[in-house]
């Protein structure tokens, strides 16, 4: 199963729905499928113009090692040279932080994942589970 832009679009709508309800900073959420191609994008007004890169690399990280940010963040504490190979191998785009959600099918299959960034990396990782959540699919923070 594929991420649909339909899917991705209520990700990103619900998402930023919730962080308005949390009374977060703007927010900027973008969606990838499991190749780690940006299939949707939007940055709320206020955001800053780098948030971009953020919330990529908090996807393209979750995606590419099939680890969410979470568990990405702790094995960077626990071991920080295997993130930093892991940043040589991709290029410097992996943010191993909260707010890399990765994005399951109901069988539990990798099908992309969720980059959220613009508050506390464990506000991101909620307002991406709510936006997840109203698309009908199985996030993993």
């Amino acid at each position: 199963m594929a991420i649909s832009l339909r899917k991705a679009r209520t990700i990103i709508r619900k998402t930023l729905e919730k962080g308005r309800a949390m009374e977060l900073k703007p927010l900027s959420v973008v969606v990838l499928d499991a190749g780690g191609h940006v299939q949707a994008f939007e940055r709320e007004d206020g955001a800053a113009p780098g948030r971009f890169a953020i919330a990529h690399g908090k996807a393209y990280g979750a995606v590419m090692l099939g680890m969410a940010g979470t568990a990405q963040m702790k094995r960077a504490e626990d071991q920080s040279y295997f993130m930093a190979a892991v940043n040589g191998v991709y290029g410097g785009q992996v943010i191993p932080v909260p707010g890399g959600v990765l994005l399951r099918d109901k069988k539990g299959a990798v099908i992309g994942a969720v980059g959220v960034t613009g508050d506390t990396s464990d506000n991101d990782a909620v307002a991406a589970m709510a936006g997840i959540d109203a698309a009908g699919l199985a996030g993993e923070i």
